[in-house]
């Protein structure tokens, strides 16, 4: 009877093969994988328990999964036997193909070794074929081979026991098993590999044989990678040609694979970062500039590079990470905006104002005229930011010739921009207060009297009656007249001036191109627009201005310019009657 069943047994063994072999490859994750080789074992080879011990980075073997007794699931899941251990019950007992049965004979002797099990007594079998408790059956599995063949290295061993039929599993079983385990080598293998597709790249740089070995799974790493990344020529007339990129680069540049298949990363960079790009080594290099989308704006990102090579004839492409750092470049924006500007006004403050005086002046005096005065606080000042006019009611100054500079983008330019990444576009001697290739020494006006030169004048400005407002109204009343006050300042100069808070009621402006009766027109222009009535909350308040001129040059330090700007400032404060202040 037994043997006439035969074939119906195998057949349904096939199907249920066939069943835990498909749940194997569709589950989503290394821990789902494992847990459904350990209860393919229970639910279709006819084994009431199963373990899944997978071998670590460092050798030994941990308990991963265990199916059919959760009290010894709860014991041993997660502990850990020593890959000696293993390897002696893995060379013990009879040989079955590549399974490996230790009798309960020869077993005892590793119940006192560290790899984790569930012991159970029973007593001695009553026929030849009978399984007692403590027999052990193992199925190595090991990484395919040519062929395949299991012929590579040791991924991890299945242990069963306790067949249904209470027998120990004759030809047919044990070559299920075996059959089993290889395909689950398999499944384990690429479970694990879509779980360190995060860490691609660095296990690219450092197994790259191992990968080239399963273009499948590469391809699976690649195409599902969080980040873009791009494979390129390397050498030949096409070098650097993109051949190959993912969907989430594709994603990011706005643009279809089919389309960035036309170009190189030369194409698409930013002109002002292609150097940066050119500089970047092919073998570990790292750089971050800014790529054209589609629509035409740019993206900031990172780009790390690696060489995909051929064992026979060198480097051959060039595999790209390419990681989105708009929302970092922002941040950072935002973090130096914070850093040089009032949080009060949005003027820049202090540290700002200071760092535009300085870099503007070197540390070798101007010469001056024979017989000129050498009071260094009234001394020339060399050209300060973007030259030019004051339009309309301002009337008209003349402009030194100079070189034109451009402004650093403020966050309000980054935020209109639209997130295009041009507000990130920094020159390295563009902003109106980098350094030059060869320092202009220019001269200030000298003497009381305007000689129709033109220099930097820097105004130093204090709110007259501004305490009282706070003491009277309140601090929010007194941060609304700041803010107005800060408005009007910037309102009344050019584009190329400097409007700063220093702090309190202190303001300063720093205006080029000016001779004396040119800078004190516009002290008085600015002090007529602050002493406009200023609504707050339904009341109207109106603050002074006191206004002190003073010219730097070179040689002086920022603290000296701003200090004689402030000595200027009391006296002409003094000046007036204490009556007038206020009004004007």
């Amino acid at each position: 009877m037994e043997t006439e069943s035969e074939p119906y047994v195998r057949l349904g063994t096939l199907r249920q093969l066939h069943k835990v072999m498909a749940d194997m490859n569709t589950a989503r994750s290394l821990a789902d994988t494992l847990q459904t080789v350990a209860d393919g074992v229970v639910n279709g080879l006819g084994y009431e328990l199963a373990c899944v011990n997978l071998v670590r980075p460092d050798g030994d073997l941990v308990v991963a999964a265990l199916a059919g007794n959760s009290a010894a699931e709860a014991l041993i899941t997660g502990r850990v036997g020593s890959r000696a251990s293993w390897d002696r019950r893995l060379t013990m007992g009879e040989a079955w193909g590549d399974l490996r049965f230790i009798p309960h004979t020869e077993g005892w002797v590793l119940d006192e070794d560290d790899v984790p099990q569930w012991y159970t007594d029973g007593p001695a079998p009553r026929f030849e074929d009978e399984w007692h408790p403590s027999d052990r059956l193992f199925a190595p599995m090991y990484t395919p081979g040519a062929g395949g063949a299991s012929c590579g290295e040791l991924l991890g061993v299945v242990s069963v026991d306790r067949p249904r039929n209470g027998r120990r599993p004759g030809a047919w079983g044990r070559e299920a098993l075996q059959m089993y385990a290889f395909q689950a080598a398999i499944a384990i293998s690429n479970a694990r590999l879509r779980a360190n597709m995060q860490r691609a790249l660095v296990r690219l740089e450092r197994e790259q044989q191992a990968l080239r070995a399963s273009e499948e799974s590469f391809r699976q790493a690649f195409e599902y990678a969080p980040s873009g990344m791009a494979i390129a020529e390397m050498g030949g007339d096409q070098h650097g040609r993109i051949l190959r990129t993912n969907d989430a680069l594709c994603r990011l540049l706005g643009r279809p694979a089919s389309a960035m298949r036309r170009y190189a990363f030369s194409d698409l960079v930013h002109p002002e970062d292609i150097g940066t790009l050119l500089r970047t080594s092919a073998e570990g290099g790292r750089a971050e500039l800014r790529l054209g989308r589609r629509d035409g704006t740019y993206v900031w990102v990172s780009l790390r590079n690696s060489v995909v090579a051929d064992a026979a004839d060198g480097p051959r492409f060039l595999l790209t990470h390419v990681e989105d750092i708009e929302e970092r470049k922002r941040r950072e924006l935002q973090l130096a905006h914070r850093a040089s500007h009032d949080a009060l006004t949005g003027l820049p403050n202090s540290a700002e104002l200071r760092s535009r005086l300085s870099s503007r002046l070197c540390q070798r005096p101007q010469s001056l005229p024979a017989g000129a005065a050498a009071d260094s606080m009234d001394a020339a000042f060399g050209q300060f930011g973007e030259q030019g006019e004051f339009g309309g009611e301002h009337g008209e100054y003349g402009a030194a010739e100079q070189p034109a500079r451009l402004p650093h983008p403020s966050f309000d330019e980054y935020e209109a921009a639209g997130h295009g990444g041009h507000a990130f576009d920094f020159h390295v001697a563009g902003g109106p207060y980098d350094a030059f290739d060869h320092h202009v020494h220019t001269v200030a006006p000298e003497g009381e009297r305007d000689d129709g030169t033109k220099g930097l004048a820097v105004l130093f400005c204090d709110l007259d009656g501004f305490k009282s407002i706070n003491d009277r109204f309140g601090h929010n009343a007194g941060d609304a007249v700041l803010i107005e006050v800060a408005g009007r300042l910037g309102r009344g100069v050019r584009d190329g001036d400097t409007v700063a808070r220093l702090g309190g009621d202190e303001f300063v402006v720093l205006a080029d191109g000016l001779g004396r009766a040119d800078a004190q027109d516009l002290a008085v222009r600015l002090r007529n627009e602050i002493i406009q009535p200023i609504r707050v909350d339904g009341r109207t308040m109106r603050v002074g201005a006191s206004f002190g001129i003073g010219w730097a040059h070179c040689g002086m330090t920022a603290d000296e310019v701003l200090k004689s700007a402030d000595e200027r400032m009391y006296v002409e404060k003094r000046s007036r009657p204490r009556q007038h202040r206020r009004a004007g």
